[in-house]
Parts: C-alpha cells; structure tokens; sequence
C-alpha cells in the first residue's frame, strides 16, 4: 500500500514537473514571428515604403523577403521585437512574403500590392452587405479577386495590444456577406477605377463613441476629455478600449487612409465632437507615422431622436467643421437617410460617396465631383439674406422640382421662422414676412430634416446656420 502510494506521488509530481517545463518553453517561445496582421491574401500599401514587425527570440537576426526582391534584415531587441521597412515596390501580385529568424520560418502567400483602407466607426459601418437594400444583388456579383477584406473582432482591452484574431480573405460572394456594406461599396467602387488591387480593413462597433477610438495618451493630453477618463475607469467603451485592441495592433501597417461612419452616440456633446474628433484624427495619424493620410467620414442622415432635435444639427456641423483638419472630406447623406431608422439601408451610395472624395482627391481624379454645396457665407440685403455656397458644381438645384425646403430666418430677437428659398445662380435667397430685419439664417437645423437642395451633380447640401449663437450641447464633457 505504501509502494503504491509513493508511486503514485512520484507519478503525479512527474506530471506537474513536465507541465511546468512546458509552460516555461511556451513562455519563452516568441508569440508570433509575424504580426497577425500579416496573413495569406494580405494587401501591402504600394508606393510606399513597407512597414514589416514581430517578435523572434531576444536579440536574434531576423530576414524578410517580398516575392524576388532582395532580403531585409533586422536584429531582435532584449524583448524580442522586430522590424523592417521593406521598398517600396508597385501595383501587382500575387508574391511570398517570408520571414526567417534561426530555424523558425513564416511564408505568407497570395500577397498583393496596392491600395489599403481602414474602415472605423460604429453601427452604421458595422452594417454588413447583405441587409442592404442591393445586398443581395451585391453578394451574387462579388467575385473580385484582387479585393481583399479582413474583418476585425469586436474586442476590448485595457492597454494597447499587439495581438489581433483577425485574417485576410479575398472577396467573394461566401467572403461578403457579413463583412461592412459602407466598406464593401467603397472599396469595390476603388478597385474598379484604379484598376490595381484594393484591401479593407473594418474594425468597427455599434453604438461605440469617439473616445473608445482615440488613445489613452491623446486623451491624457488635454484636461478637456477628464471626465471621459474617469468614465473609462468605469468601463473601457468609454474611451481607449477600441482603439488598444482594435486599431492598435495594426500600427503601423501601410495604409493609404481611412474612412469613417460615427458620431451617433456622440450627439448629446456634440459641441465637444468639434474637438474630439479632430484629436483622434490627429492621434491616429500622429502613431501611424504616416503624414497625414486621407481621413474621409460620413455625415450622419436625419432620424428622429427625439428630446436631441437640435443637438443632432450640432454634431452634424461639428462634423462639417472637422473638414478644416487637412485632407478630409465629408459625404453628406440627408437625403438618403430614413428618420424612422437610424440605420438607413441604402449603403451603396455612402460607399460611393466616399469613394468619390478618395478618387479625386487621393487619386487625383480632378474631373469627378465630389461634394455636395458647402455654406460659404451670407450676405443681408434688407429682408433678404443671401447664402453663398463652395461645391456648387454647375449649378444649385431642387432634387425633387419643388421650392427648397428646410430653410429659417431670424432677426435681433433670435427667433427663427420657416422662411422661403430661391435659387439665384449659385446662391440662395432667403426671405420671411415673419422676419423683417434678418440677421441669421439656418438649413436643416432638425434632426428629422431631409432637405431638397443639391448642386447639378445631385449630391446633396449639408446643414448650416449663419449665427453662432449659445448651443444647446455646449459644456457638456
């Protein structure tokens, strides 16, 4: 009996001995010699030159080869991490990235070079292909090879991460479905034009705030986001979460730019967006360490939130004022929103949209018209106010025939009166029996409003007001 109870000890210390070498190697194993960003069907920005990273053991010699291209070669710091910055190299594909460090090798496949995208924000970038109104159309047509997605995982984390489940895939009609409409139409209206291969990055979540994107240190460096700090304290949503395990660990992978749909859960401090988004803007671009890339973003449709009437207005014109960042641009969609669902199901025209500010700005497609009329400045003429307007585009026009809608007036008393609109050339008059004297003139100042005014073009004209007078989100943090 004793026999067999020493026996039986040294037989489970063996066992527990074994499984503590074992988590020692493990421990010591590099966790990845390749950053999970980089995976078979990946797209690598062309042009440019190409930011390659992982761990390998401590202070050991890593190579890197694209395709024919000669070796690059990096030594591992104490901790194990590595680096190259391979050439820049041109449009094309398909090519072997392989990563050697000792014994240990990595070959990635199927690589292509050309145009990559990230594509961020909350629900309505979220939204995926086949609950669109051409979704079904969409996923039937979707064998483009040379277009490739990664879908990132919704995740959360604490502090910035380097680790990501998340792998490229080429576009097909088995690939597309669940992956983001916005993203998706953007980037199938790219690969046409360009003609050269086109990756898509989503990394999104619904009903996620400005701040959950944004990094820790970008919010620390302005006493202004203290009380977005102490809610994250509380629950990472708040702020940092996303951006440490969702946009972090693919930095700094090569990228053309970015592409952006949020804001809904931002409106209640909406005169805060004016800041806040700019700062993560700044702070995506600031740890990319790619000059300032293209940041384009969408101008949120009307819906119906109910006691916010006048905040949503808010947000939308801190969006249109984020345009003063360099190299970005809007595409404004009230005229195809549904204020009944915060969710509007033509995506096709907002990936479009998008695409088309990327076309002629990024890829210097100067023929192709762009934006929708831009409130320049008005001027007071008796009892009219004249607006004038940058991106009229042959002209200002009603989309629907009939007289414009959504315009108001105010005078002194800061009252405002739904007023009447013509078109003049490429301005507006605005009149009103109600106001006499005006002073201030307003356009789609509701939540609900879908107004008819668009350029020649047909894309449509953003909300603005003339005055600057005390908003009702202001002060809130």
């Amino acid at each position: 009996m004793v026999t067999g109870l020493r026996a039986l000890r040294l037989a489970v210390l063996t066992i527990l001995v074994t499984l503590f070498a074992s988590q020692i190697a493990m421990a010591q194993e590099p966790a990845s010699l390749v950053a999970d960003v980089f995976s078979d069907h990946m797209v690598l920005q062309r042009d440019r030159q190409i930011p390659v990273w992982g761990h390998a053991t401590a202070d050991s010699e890593v190579s890197v080869q694209l395709g024919d291209n000669d070796a690059v070669t990096a030594k591992a710091d104490s901790e194990g991490r590595w680096m190259v910055k391979l050439p820049p190299q041109s449009a094309g594909g398909p090519v072997k990235l392989t990563c050697t460090s000792g014994e240990q090798t990595v070959e990635i496949s199927d690589v292509l070079i050309g145009e990559v995208w990230v594509c961020s924000g909350q629900s309505n970038m979220h939204w995926n292909v086949k609950t669109t109104n051409s979704g079904e159309e969409a996923i039937a047509s979707a064998n483009f090879h040379s277009l490739r997605l990664m879908q990132v995982p919704l995740a959360m984390s604490a502090t910035p991460e380097e680790t990501c489940d998340a792998k490229w895939v080429a576009c097909t009609p088995e690939s597309v479905p669940n992956f983001s409409a916005v993203a998706f139409y953007f980037g199938r209206e790219l690969h046409k034009e360009l003609d050269v291969p086109v990756g898509l990055i989503h990394t999104s979540w619904g009903g996620s705030l400005c701040e959950a994107w944004t990094s820790r240190e970008a919010l620390e460096s302005d006493p202004d986001y203290s009380d977005i700090l102490k809610r994250s304290e509380e629950n990472l949503k708040n702020g940092t979460g996303m951006y440490n395990k969702m946009i972090h660990p693919f930095i700094p992978y090569g990228i053309r730019g970015a592409i952006w749909y949020q804001g809904e859960s931002n409106v209640s401090r909406a005169v805060q967006y004016r800041k806040l988004f700019p700062t993560m803007i700044r702070d995506w671009r600031t740890r990319w360490g790619q000059g300032d890339f293209p940041f384009y973003f969408v101008q949120l449709a009307p819906y119906n939130y109910g006691g916010n009437s006048t905040a949503f207005p808010e947000l939308q014109e801190a969006q249109t004022m984020t345009l003063d960042v360099p190299n970005t641009g809007m595409a404004v969609t009230n005229d195809i929103g549904n204020v009944s669902d915060i969710h509007p199901r033509n995506k096709v025209d907002v990936g479009e949209r998008l695409a088309a500010w990327a076309l002629a700005n990024t890829y210097g497609k100067e023929d192709l018209v762009y934006s929708g009329p831009l409130y320049s400045y008005t001027e007071i003429d008796g009892n009219e106010a004249r607006v004038h307007f940058d991106h009229v585009d042959g002209g200002l026009a009603s989309r629907d025939g009939e007289p414009l809608t959504w315009f108001s007036l105010a005078g002194s008393d800061r009252e405002f009166h739904p007023a009447e609109a013509r078109i003049e050339g490429d301005t507006v008059v605005v009149t009103s029996p109600d106001v006499p004297a005006p002073v201030a003139v307003r356009f789609a100042w509701s939540d609900t409003a879908e107004p008819n005014l668009m350029n020649k073009a047909g894309l449509p004209a953003s909300s603005f007001r003339s005055d600057r007078w005390t908003e009702v989100t202001a002060g809130r943090k």
